[in-house]
């Protein structure tokens, strides 16, 4: 669907602003390649911090404890005020903005929870099953950048000494931290102005002087006051970035055409902003870092999808800078065609782009948790993975991981000495995932209970409705909306694993359960045929396959884990999930061989996907086959467990290109899918930047739900990318 009048064009580039955005990327480059000279791989999403390796920074005294660590509003606060003042001054004279972070504040200083508030109760059941608990989990939700713009600093400064001083707390140690952080941030903006009058004054080219003398006067302004037009907009967002990425490493950026739209149409109808200027300022914060924000989707009542001018703007901006971006455009029957086909033009020139949000499956399965539609469709695609509702939702997503494969494990274990049945097998595998599911539960009444007095989200309570309104952090009822995330991993390493079992022993008797125990004890040396002939199966993914049937077995009983009651103690709602970030190399590293084939230690399963090479021999286009699984395990209540498709674009050109692109995403979409990944490249290139990294320096790819530069990722971490790319044949 298209909107009548909107201004569809492509942007067209000055030469000025060309150059700008050009070296910008080579700045970018450049930046990376001392990065990973200094540090090594970084197998995260590309983090947009400037390495200065020669700074160092002490704490202040009176913040550290006896104890030596930092905990709590005030000690937090005077540290961060203390860091923002410390940490170097950047200015990238291509760029229209000011500013850049320049690592996690904990490299620095011991921010962390305190040791008498962890759950060390919980810890014995957390290492049985290598659980990421979520407990003391930092930073996974969005706060509404609309209350910053609107505000601006001195205006946030403003609010937390006015409702300090309305509820006239006892303990006012929250708004005190707070109000020490804001300050730290407006000495921080206002050091980064007089860097950039030195360095205009030092500047010989005309048009960089004179950009230099304009961040200074953006910066000036800023420091007290709310942004008026889209620069001061950009740049209070790299402001604001800054100070996200610089505690706990926060990530979401909120609905980003949504946000910028009222700026940009405010002046190009005052006559004083073109459009290639506009896709300067937003590239310049993308070079800034490379925060999670969404474009288009529904509004609220679901009559007509967002889409703006910004939209194209910004999908313009993240097309011409050709660095790692993480956008999402959210998909439904209504999203501007033109943007989709736009999107997937430039994937496929780029080799990846924006990630597709599905609304159906994120929207209608968020409202099954009891929330009306219309807040459903304010849920905004701003993580890895995870959407929330910025301002208003504290969801901790992306933190836990309930480790299936170890659950399947030790089912599997108790049948070694107990009764030799697949429903015992199953019985068990219940029984262990829900004694994960419960010690999550049980650590995230703890959080719940005592992480605001350790470690507080100083950042985010200033962009969320309600916790400087009520003196609460985010994480204690501060927000109205608490949604606790449980995120499954290993389903098909699991349901592959039940499938062998049941057609090898079972059905065919080909094996027995001793001599299954016996090849798994030996990690399968010497026994390469009976390896194989369990790898060998219907796999989930293969159409009519028994293992389907399992996985949807499993998945069921760990959303009932999740959702027949709340936390044991306080009743928080939890939201299943599934999603494995890169940890599927991590978890399987511990994890004993299985009865699908894998081997002891080699990766376990990608979130609810099938595995790679699932469908060899099927003549079929796998990704379809892919998706439909996918859709088909969806844990079903809002939370995206994401398909990753790593297409060969040789191969799509025999099916169909960019409408067969299309087609899969709508009917993921209906078919209740959540999110889509998408990489289009070659075998060719991708071989030779894994063979060669410094072949291809600027490649880009999508590792999960973020994108990064394959050539700073490490061997393994790519090495997920090339399995899920030379099996494409296969799924």
């Amino acid at each position: 669907m298209t909107s009548p009048g909107l201004n569809e064009d492509k942007v067209a580039l000055s030469p000025l602003i060309k150059r700008r955005i050009d070296t910008l990327h080579a700045d970018k480059m450049a930046i990376n390649d001392q990065k990973m000279k200094l540090i090594g791989p970084l197998d995260l999403d590309d983090w947009g911090f400037v390495h200065f390796p020669d700074f160092t920074f002490e704490a202040p005294p009176e913040a550290l404890r006896d104890d030596g660590i930092i905990c709590g509003y005030i000690p937090i606060g005077l540290t961060m005020r203390a860091f923002m003042n410390a940490m170097p001054k950047y200015i990238n004279k291509n760029s229209a903005l000011g500013g850049a972070w320049i690592k996690p504040i904990t490299d620095f200083a011991p921010i962390r929870m305190a040791p008498e508030d962890f759950p060390d109760e919980l810890q014995p059941v957390w290492d049985k099953y290598h659980t990421f608990p979520g407990f003391g989990g930092m930073n996974h939700c969005a706060g509404d950048i609309t209350i910053g713009l609107t505000l601006g600093w001195g205006g946030l400064l403003d609010k937390i000494r006015y409702y300090r001083a309305f509820n006239s707390p006892e303990d006012t140690s929250f708004y005190d931290g707070e109000e020490l952080v804001v300050l730290g941030m407006q000495e921080y903006i206002a050091e980064l102005a007089v860097e950039a009058r030195r360095l205009a004054a030092e500047e010989k080219n005309p048009n960089d002087k004179e950009n230099l003398n304009e961040i200074a006067r953006i910066n000036e302004w800023l420091v007290d006051n709310p942004p008026r037009t889209l620069r001061e907009a950009c740049q209070f967002i790299a402001h604001f970035q800054t100070l996200d990425r610089t505690y706990y490493v926060g990530g979401a950026l909120d609905q980003l055409d949504e946000a910028l739209r009222p700026y940009y149409e405010r002046d190009a109808a005052e006559g004083i902003l073109l459009d290639d200027e506009a896709v300067w300022y937003v590239a310049s914060v993308f070079f800034n870092d490379t925060h999670y924000s969404q474009i288009g989707g529904l509004i609220p009542d679901g009559s007509r999808d967002m889409t703006s001018r910004m939209s194209f703007i910004i999908l313009d901006a993240m097309h011409a800078l050709k660095i790692p971006i993480n956008i999402a455009l959210r998909v439904s029957d209504k999203v501007n065609e033109t943007l989709l086909r736009r999107s997937l033009e430039y994937t496929m020139e780029d080799g990846t782009g924006v990630d597709y949000s599905l609304n159906i499956g994120c929207e209608q399965g968020f409202s099954r948790n009891g929330y009306p539609l219309g807040l459903a469709r304010k849920r905004a695609k701003v993580g890895c993975n995870w959407t929330a509702i910025p301002g208003i939702e504290y969801p901790l997503q992306d933190v836990t991981r309930c480790n299936l494969g170890f659950a399947f494990y030790h089912a599997l274990q108790d049948v070694r000495v107990g009764e030799r049945s697949l429903d015992y097998l199953y019985e068990r595998l219940q029984f262990h995932t829900k004694a994960i599911v419960d010690s999550i539960k049980a650590g995230y009444d703890r959080h719940y209970e005592v992480v605001g007095r350790n470690t507080p989200e100083v950042v985010y309570n200033l962009f969320m409705h309600g916790p400087v309104e009520r003196g609460l952090n985010c994480s204690e009822g501060g927000v109205d909306v608490l949604s606790f995330n449980i995120d499954g991993v290993a389903l098909a390493t699991v349901a592959d694993s039940f499938a062998a079992i049941e057609q090898r022993i079972v059905k065919e008797q080909r094996i027995t359960w001793d001599e299954l125990f016996e090849v798994l004890d030996k990690n399968y040396e010497g026994h390469e045929d009976i390896r194989l002939m369990l790898a060998n199966i219907k796999r989930f993914g293969s159409p009519d396959s028994a293992a389907e049937k399992w996985a949807l077995k499993v998945r069921d009983h760990f959303v009932w884990c999740c959702k027949h009651e709340g936390t044991p103690k306080h009743n928080l709602p939890i939201i299943p999930g599934m999603f494995s970030h890169g940890t599927l190399i991590e978890l399987g590293s511990r994890l004993p061989a299985t009865p699908n084939g894998r081997k002891n230690y080699e990766p376990i399963s990608h979130s609810n996907e099938p595995d790679p090479g699932f469908a060899r021999g099927v003549d079929t286009f796998s990704p379809s086959l892919k998706a439909t699984a996918v859709a088909h395990a969806q844990p079903g209540y809002g939370n995206s467990a994401p398909l990753h498709l790593d297409i060969d674009t040789d191969m799509l050109a025999k099916h169909g290109g960019m409408d067969a692109l299309i087609a899969l995403i709508h009917t993921h979409n209906h078919m209740g899918g959540t999110l889509i990944n998408l990489n289009c490249l070659t075998e060719k290139i991708l071989l030779e930047a894994h063979e060669d990294p410094s072949i291809h320096p600027d490649l880009i790819v999508r590792v999960t739900g973020y994108s990064a530069f394959f050539a700073s990722l490490s061997k393994d971490y790519r090495q997920q990318i090339i399995d899920r790319f030379l099996s494409k044949r296969a799924g």
